[in-house]
This record gives C-alpha cells, sequence and structure tokens, in this order.
C-alpha cells in the first residue's frame, strides 16, 4: 500500500507541466527612487491563482484561465497585466521607514508565445518615488503570490539577497550600499534552500536518490553510491556557481531524466547483487556531475556574492540533509518492514524501479520536445 501511494504520487507530480517557481527580483536603489525587475510567469498572478496552496498550477481552479493566458501572444498578455495590475499592486508590499510606496508599473517585457505547456518568464519593472530622509526600503508580497527571490543591485557588485516565503518581507535595503546579514543567518538561509530544492521541490533528484536506493539493500552499496554522487554534484555545481561551467538547461534537463531512468533500468539488471560495481560508481559519479549543474540553476538566481564559500558549502549541506531525509523515508517504509522478505525485490525494488524509469522516460521525451502533440497524463 505504502509502495503504491508513492508511485501514485509520483505519476501525479511527474505529469504536471507548470510547476509553482518563485519569482525573481532585482531591487536597485538610488536617493530619489527604487527601481525594481521582476522575473516571473505573471498568467498565474493575472488569473488569480493561489500559489501558497498549490504545488502545480493545472492543481488550481483557475489552471484553465492560467492555461489560456499562455497562449495569450506578448501584446495581448501585456494588456491583460495592465488591467490586472491594481489588484496584485495591492499584495505587495514596498515601504521605506514608514512611508508605504505605490509601485508603478513602468515595462513589460513578454517572450513570443511558445509551447504553452512550458513555463514562458516575462519581466516586469515597477518603479516608486523614495521620500527624502534617507530611509531604507522593505520589500515583499502576500504569499498568494507565490515565493520571491530578493537580489538587492548595489554600484559595487553583488549586494544582499534572499528567498522569501509564506508573505515574508526582506531586510531593510539601504540606499547606499547593500544590507548585511551575519555569516550564521546567511548560512541557515543557503541551508534551508539546499534542502527545498530536494524536497519538496527537486522530484527529479528525489527519484534519482531512490534510483540509487533500490540498488541494493545492503548499507555498502548504498554508501559508496551516495559517496559518488555527493562528490561529483558538488564539483560542478562549484564550477557552475563561479561561471567557469556554462551549460544551457535544455541540455542538462534531458540528460538528468535520462540518468534517472539508467540507474532506474540498471537496478532491474543487477539482479540483486549486495556488492558494489566500480563500473555503477563511475556511472553515478558522472550523472552527479549533471545533477550540479542543475543545483547551479538555484544558486544563479539567488546571487553568491559575498560569502561565497559559505554560502556554496550551506547550500550543498542542504542538498544532503535532503537528500538523507529521501534515503531515511524509503528505509523506513520499505526497507525496515519489507527488506529481509523473499518478496522485497520482485514485489518492491523492482517495480518501482520500473515505475522510477517510466517517469524519467516521460520527462525525457518532454524535454526534447517529442511530446508537444501528445496529452498530458492525468
Amino acid at each position: 500500500m505504502a509502495l503504491a501511494g508513492l508511485l501514485s504520487i509520483a505519476f501525479a507530480v511527474a505529469a504536471a507541466a507548470h510547476e509553482v517557481q518563485p519569482a525573481v527580483s532585482d531591487v536597485e536603489i538610488d536617493a530619489q527612487s527604487v527601481t525594481i525587475s521582476l522575473t516571473t510567469a505573471v498568467e498565474p498572478l493575472i488569473s488569480g491563482i493561489d500559489l501558497a496552496t498549490v504545488a502545480d498550477t493545472d492543481d488550481s481552479p483557475l489552471a484553465a484561465l492560467n492555461d489560456r493566458l499562455r497562449a495569450l501572444p506578448p501584446a495581448e498578455l501585456e494588456r491583460a497585466l495592465t488591467e490586472a495590475w491594481p489588484g496584485i499592486a495591492a499584495r505587495i508590499t514596498l515601504r521605506a521607514g514608514d512611508t508605504d510606496l505605490a509601485p508603478e508599473l513602468t515595462a513589460i517585457r513578454v517572450p513570443a508565445t511558445g509551447d504553452v505547456e512550458l513555463r514562458r518568464d516575462s519581466t516586469v519593472v515597477l518603479t516608486a518615488a523614495l521620500p527624502g530622509d534617507d530611509t531604507p526600503v522593505v520589500f515583499g508580497w502576500d504569499a498568494s503570490l507565490g515565493g520571491l527571490i530578493v537580489r538587492q543591485v548595489t554600484a559595487g557588485g553583488d549586494g544582499y539577497s534572499d528567498y522569501l516565503t509564506a508573505g515574508a518581507l526582506s531586510e531593510p535595503l539601504p540606499r547606499t550600499g547593500a544590507a548585511e546579514e551575519t555569516l550564521g543567518a546567511v548560512a541557515v538561509r543557503y541551508v534551508v534552500s539546499g534542502f527545498d530544492h530536494i524536497i519538496p521541490k527537486g522530484l527529479d533528484h528525489i527519484l534519482f536518490v531512490l534510483g540509487l536506493y533500490f540498488y541494493a539493500l545492503a548499507w555498502r552499496p548504498l554508501l559508496w553510491q551516495v559517496t559518488a554522487f555527493t562528490a561529483a554534484h558538488t564539483v560542478t555545481l562549484a564550477l557552475a556557481a563561479t561561471g567557469m561551467v556554462t551549460i544551457p538547461g535544455s541540455i542538462v534537463e534531458p540528460l538528468i531524466a535520462l540518468s534517472i531512468a539508467f540507474v532506474a533500468l540498471e537496478n532491474i539488471w543487477s539482479k540483486g547483487r549486495k556488492t558494489i560495481t566500480w563500473s555503477r560508481v563511475a556511472i553515478v559519479f558522472g550523472f552527479g556531475l549533471l545533477h550540479g549543474l542543475g543545483f547551479a540553476s538555484v544558486l544563479a538566481d539567488f546571487g553568491l556574492g559575498d560569502n561565497f564559500a559559505a554560502k556554496l558549502i550551506a547550500f550543498n549541506v542542504g542538498v544532503e540533509l535532503g537528500q538523507l531525509a529521501v534515503i531515511s523515508a524509503a528505509f523506513l517504509l520499505f526497507g525496515l518492514p519489507f527488506g529481509s522478505r523473499p518478496f522485497y525485490r520482485p514485489a518492491i525494488a523492482i517495480p518501482a524501479s520500473v515505475v522510477i524509469a517510466t517517469i524519467a522516460c516521460y520527462w525525457f521525451l518532454n524535454r526534447v520536445g517529442m511530446l508537444g502533440d501528445i496529452p498530458y497524463l492525468t
């Protein structure tokens, strides 16, 4: 029953094409005004979907309206956003000291209509005049508008950045320089972000880790695999975060899907061996390099700036904690009660690996655009 529940949830999430992702805002402040460049999918904001209650826009009663907005050409979507803006602006908090500011919509840039099953990120520019008292600026929005990454742009380079959820507000952003955070606060925030990127938002990484788990119940094979995966994604995470390696997501994401399918299928071919092979370790290491590139996209949105090493380490710690949580849950659900039973491999490990491989193959075909004319699974 636990296996059936897990797999049904995985199928439902795998079929989702409209995953909710945080908006990214670059905030630039001078003595007279504040300018916010906001990059996000504006269709859910226009349609009124409560992004605090859904992980995917298809789960909302307003999903049909959101899909129609996705199909609009840029000029029509701009008009729809302009009409809906007063209601959206009412849920934005922008103030300097005790003075509430009214963000004015000054520019909208909408990409051309493409595959309506894919997220379309638009850029919205907001401006507001500041009072002459030199008070710092606080920015945030209502939880219903979703997560919000705030990055303060300063003349000296990277400044304050934060990931706001549940309607939280930014730290006070000074008009000169950038908001300062303690190293401890930075570390905690990046650990939480790394964990959040696995649970609940990283289903592809969760399935990969489950693929490693179902290879063999013995702890030595699992330890070798997790160590190889961790070492590999740490390397490419650092290289990609520093800009030394840049590979488009259109290449990385399909390859990540293939990596998940491969480890799951090899679980079936392995015939239940209790020892690890060096070829398996090498393969997992290679796939870990790919997953590190996927992790790096999150850090790119945050912006590393100061305390680079601390942020990188803290994010990686959060990722590892998320992976350990996945393995622990799998052990408690499957390994502990059923691992010693003769039916464990044929009734649990193999079916789970088949489902993981099926989902991953579906993702691969979708990510390379081969399912454009095939209805999504429901």
